[in-house]
């Protein structure tokens, strides 16, 4: 069964007819949510070509019936960025083994924030890019051999992560839904490829997740966090996109001015400044 497939069905299994006002049809039901013709009812499309789609063999879509289906199964706009990557593969497919490197300007950016952590991110959460004070609140990246400098890697198999992030099993799932959206863009991106096959065999956790087939985009909202030095940390999270740079990421933390994470912060910058500096070489390229 290709991913597209698995995609739509994952899709379908949410609903109910009842959710979409539909009566149900008579008639036990084999599988969870709506039938193939009841979606296709709703797209306004003929079952035989909803289930052409479905099994793969879709390639000549019209984005008029996409949209449809789209509609029907009441995707977000990463779910439908999912989907059309999935039916459409681009060219983005061909750049997912291409090394990744940071322009030095970005670099500069990032050391110049004294007192906010901040980090990039590029293709399959590897993060190819940090400052100091990102290093001190997630972790020193630079002393991490270069595969494990990945959020999904992170999150699943480093056991401090657990107790770093206060809401792991949200978290996790985030990591997931982030990972399966770039498995859409860069399907023959064998290092993507080799990080599932690893998480897949090291972590339960990862397989549950993997298989609900979640897409979603980074965003922005707040992490809570306990702090091994500085203590428990409520801090705001943004993602910047870098529009110049393909899939990379800017992500910052910050806390509210005058709160007690804001004090944790800043002492949290004053312990850091007696380290050594462990930022990345500005163009190094990242597996």
């Amino acid at each position: 069964m290709t991913e597209l497939s698995e995609f739509l069905r994952s899709r379908r299994a949410r609903l109910s007819p009842e959710d979409v006002g539909l009566t149900p049809h008579g008639g036990r039901r084999r599988v969870p949510g709506l039938r193939r013709e009841e979606l296709a009812q709703l797209a306004g499309v003929s079952v035989a070509y909803y289930t052409r789609l479905e099994q793969g063999r879709g390639q000549n879509v019209s984005s008029s019936v996409l949209d449809a289906i789209a509609d029907a199964l009441g995707l977000s706009r990463a779910e439908r960025d999912h989907l059309n990557h999935l039916v459409r593969p681009s060219r983005a497919r061909k750049a997912g083994a291409r090394p990744q490197r940071v322009r030095p300007a970005v670099q500069q950016l990032i050391d110049s924030m004294d007192n906010v952590p901040a980090y990039v991110v590029g293709r399959r959460l590897d993060v190819i890019a940090w400052n100091r004070m990102a290093c001190a609140l997630l972790g020193d990246y630079a002393a991490a051999p270069a595969h494990q400098r990945n959020m999904a890697w992170q999150i699943f198999l480093d056991p401090a992560s657990r107790e770093l992030y206060v809401e792991w099993e949200r978290k996790a799932a985030d990591i997931v839904a982030f990972l399966r959206l770039d498995a859409g863009r860069y399907p023959d991106d064998p290092q993507l490829a080799a990080l599932v096959g690893e998480l897949s065999v090291k972590s339960q956790e990862f397989r549950e997740l993997w298989a609900t087939h979640d897409v979603q985009d980074k965003g922005f909202g707040v992490k809570r966090i306990h702090h091994p030095v500085v203590g428990p940390l409520t801090l705001a999270y943004e993602t910047l996109v870098l529009p110049s740079d393909a899939g990379q990421q800017l992500i910052t933390y910050h806390a509210e001015p005058g709160s007690t994470s804001a004090e944790s912060l800043r002492l949290l910058a004053s312990w850091t400044l007696g380290a050594t500096d462990s930022r990345t070489d500005a163009a190094r390229p990242t597996a």
